[in-house]
Order: structure tokens, then C-alpha cells, then sequence
């Protein structure tokens, strides 16, 4: 299994476990989460949720391998869009432990969590134009609505990353802590939330979401058209190669 929930107390733990691909999520890994994630939410003794990965990083996002040979569709479009997670609806608050990189796709997952807490070192980056796409996840919305429009516009356009340092400083996560103390400070954090009220709790953070999103209909369907333009785009399949086969890529603008 790539994704499991483990569970104690109020809290669920869910654990992205594939770290030989950077924990980069195929059409099976996504289909996991959804499970994991249904069971999360639909267990009435589970308050708070942290997510968090195994090995040298959170989250690479969606393995380009598998959306080479055409699962794109299961890993972006399927319930809950990229990964069964980014759209999913959810009542509980889930909390991001995240280390080494939270990119792409990974940094999808962390904007479409409630709190963020990061290792020391962890880089975040949205990386898709590099790779002939956009941020499909919710990402080319989310993250102008997390940090300062100029600083997202920097993120999006370059693909570049960002430190920890400066997540913090623009808001994208509440704390930085070092590696050691990462599962033990969210651990801490749920367990600050979970000793309230749940019905308070869940009535405040959807008023939250509310707040900060608004309505998203509109810009899931503007992200829906770019996307389906993009992932049948020559640039598209070109990213994809190239990165397989690690050279830089050709682009040609079709």
C-alpha cells in the first residue's frame, strides 16, 4: 500500500509511503487516498487528520511516468481531482507535515490542507510549466489566495522554489520546526484542536474555507478547460519525455 490511515485517539494519521518515486502518485496511489480519506472522514471517533510522507520528500506531485502512458485522467480527474484529495469534501481539519519538497502536486495537497507545518530544508515549488503543464490541482488559484499575488505570479510562471523560511514569511505554512520535532509538532497542533468542541470545530472551519474561497465552481472550470487543452498539447507529451529521459526539453509551442 502506498497510503495508509493509522489512527489514534481523535487523530488519523494518512502516510503517502512511496518513496522510490518521491511519493509521486500513479492512478493506484490516488485511488488509496480516496479510501483513506473516506475512512477518515466517515469515522466518527477521528477529529483531526495529518497527512505526511515517508523518505526524502512530502510529495513530488503526479508521476510523469504514468501520465506518459495515459493515466492522467485518473490521477487529476477522478473523485476528489489530483491525487483523490485536492477537491475531496472534507468536514475535518487535516493538517500538512511536510519535508524535503512539497512540489508540483505535492504543493497542491498542502494548499488544499488547513494547517501546514514544514521540516527545516523543505523547498516548495510549483513546478508544472517546466514540464509542459499547469498546476491542474488547484494550484494556479490556491496559491495566489495563500501568499502575495506577485510572489505566486514568481512561483507559477518560473516554476521555481521556495525555502521553508520563506513559505513562512509570506503564510503559506504556520511553523518551521526541525525534522525530529515535524510529527510530534503536528501531532501537537491536532491535538490543541481536537480537545474542542467537534461540532464548533467543523461549523468554524467550514465558515474558513467559505471566507477564503468563495465559490471555486469558476475556477475549477476555467482550470478544467486549460487543462484539457494542455494535456493533449506536443509540449505536454515532450515535458513528460524529456523528464523520463532527463535532458532538457524541446518546446514548440503546440
Amino acid at each position: 500500500m502506498s497510503v495508509t490511515l493509522s489512527k489514534d485517539g481523535y487523530v488519523g494519521h494518512i502516510l503517502l509511503d512511496r518513496p522510490a518515486s518521491r511519493n509521486a502518485f500513479d492512478a493506484a496511489m490516488a485511488e488509496q487516498m480516496r479510501a483513506a480519506l473516506a475512512e477518515f472522514e466517515q469515522d466518527p471517533t477521528l477529529r483531526v487528520g495529518i497527512i505526511s510522507g515517508t523518505g526524502k520528500s512530502f510529495c513530488a506531485g503526479m508521476d510523469l511516468a504514468a501520465f506518459g502512458a495515459g493515466a492522467a485522467s485518473e490521477i487529476v480527474r477522478g473523485d476528489g481531482r489530483f491525487a483523490g484529495f485536492v477537491a475531496a469534501k472534507r468536514s475535518k481539519p487535516m493538517i500538512a507535515a511536510v519535508h524535503g519538497a512539497a512540489v508540483a502536486g505535492g504543493l497542491e495537497i498542502l494548499l488544499a490542507c488547513d494547517l501546514a507545518i514544514a521540516a527545516e530544508g523543505t523547498i516548495f515549488a510549483l513546478t508544472e510549466t517546466k514540464r509542459g503543464l499547469t498546476a491542474g490541482g488547484g494550484g494556479t488559484f490556491r496559491l495566489t489566495r495563500r501568499i502575495p499575488h506577485v510572489i505566486a505570479n514568481e512561483m507559477l510562471l518560473t516554476g521555481d522554489s521556495i525555502t521553508a523560511e520563506r513559505a513562512l514569511q509570506f503564510g503559506m505554512i504556520n511553523a518551521v520546526v526541525s525534522m525530529e520535532e515535524l510529527l510530534h509538532e503536528a501531532r501537537a497542533l491536532a491535538d490543541r484542536i481536537a480537545a474542542n468542541a467537534p461540532l464548533a470545530v467543523k461549523h468554524s472551519l467550514a465558515q474558513s474555507r467559505h471566507a477564503r474561497d468563495g465559490l471555486e465552481e469558476t475556477d475549477w472550470a476555467m482550470n478544467d478547460q486549460f487543462w484539457m487543452e494542455i494535456e493533449s498539447s506536443d509540449d505536454a507529451a515532450e515535458g513528460a519525455k524529456a523528464f523520463i529521459e532527463k535532458r532538457p526539453p524541446v518546446w514548440t509551442g503546440r
